[in-house]
């Protein structure tokens, strides 16, 4: 196997244009004043996110993900992202485990 130059710099280029975005919203962040409202609604975002990349999937797999997708939603109103997630993979499991 070998190893092409412009297939390593191409992955090098995004790695630090990656970063470059990441970094630069942390600095920049820094200089603006937050009021509650637009912490409220970036607060919303991980969940939100969340949703969007799961629901497609959930919604076209089969009963037990849908039912995973909801106890995810739910979760996610009290809990922070991790344990959301995991409760909705939790809930898949037990509904596979169980026959749906």
């Amino acid at each position: 196997m070998s190893l092409d130059a412009n297939t390593v710099l191409t992955i090098l280029a995004m790695a630090v244009a990656t970063l470059a975005t990441r970094f630069g919203g942390l600095v920049l962040i820094r200089h603006v004043q937050m009021t509650d409202r637009a912490k409220r609604a970036l607060n919303a975002v991980p969940p939100a996110v969340l949703m969007a990349v799961v629901t497609p999937t959930a919604l076209t797999s089969g009963l037990a993900e849908t039912i995973g997708c909801a106890v995810t939603a739910v979760a996610a109103t009290r809990l922070s992202l991790l344990p959301a997630a995991a409760a909705g993979v939790i809930t898949v499991a037990v509904l596979r485990g169980i026959g749906f």
